[in-house]
């Protein structure tokens, strides 16, 4: 067999998990949005506590289907960091965010068509200031603070930290924890309850990268691992 279109098959099969893993995700965050928010008649606690739920189950989900086949990365600053600690080949990397950035904008066109909203609907809602780069920052790096002490684990047990954890940041940040550079401009992309205005997003991004790279610094120079 020739290598290199083993090793091109074999990659295809990485994006692939990754895009549809992003897609379904992002179905999950802005359609249990929309659901949350129509069924909850003017309540944004029952509305985001149906959004937080969903988005947490889905992950637990997918992280344990997908984890097997390409890490279940679903994230531009997860892939970042497993190319800096030399965990996945760097010359993928950008694969896999481009992957990412694709599945997750499909991901707000599936959610949009289940529930008859314009494929490309920018969103209108405000989210700046300084407490939400802050609140940003600190969902990433306690996300990848999870994922970088659960890395050894059991494919399971990471999915359901990973699950846990994301659920419970909706509630604790200011930001309800979007914590992902794809996730954070797919949902620019739609005016319902999980948007983000298009010139609100750049802010998030910066804050979330900050955000990994900090926590890989504290595991590797702190909590010195070996």
């Amino acid at each position: 067999m020739n290598l290199w279109a083993f090793f091109n098959r074999a990659l295809y099969r990485k994006l692939a998990a990754e895009a549809l893993g992003t897609a379904l995700l992002l179905a999950t965050v802005v359609g249990s949005g929309i659901m949350g928010e129509r069924l909850a008649d003017g309540n944004a606690a029952i509305a985001l506590l149906a959004n937080s739920i969903a988005t947490g189950v889905a992950l637990f989900a997918l992280i344990t289907i997908y984890a097997p086949i390409s890490g279940a990365h679903f994230n531009p600053v997860v892939t970042m960091i497993e190319a800096i600690s030399l965990r996945m080949p760097r010359r993928q990397a950008p694969f896999y965010v481009a992957a990412q950035f694709a599945g997750a904008v499909i991901g707000v066109f599936i959610a949009h068509l289940m529930f008859e909203l314009p494929l490309i609907h920018p969103s209108q809602h405000v989210r700046t200031g300084a407490a939400q780069w802050f609140s940003e920052f600190i969902a990433t790096f306690g996300l990848l603070t999870v994922i970088l002490h659960a890395s050894k684990s059991r494919i399971e047990a990471v999915a359901a930290m990973v699950g846990c954890y994301i659920t419970a940041a909706y509630w604790f940040t200011a930001s309800t924890s979007f914590a992902n550079p794809a996730v954070t401009f797919a949902r620019s992309l739609t005016d319902t309850f999980a948007g983000i205005r298009m010139i609100d997003a750049p802010m998030f991004m910066l804050a979330q990268i900050a955000g990994a790279l900090a926590a890989y610094f504290v595991y590797r120079q702190v909590i010195r691992e070996h």
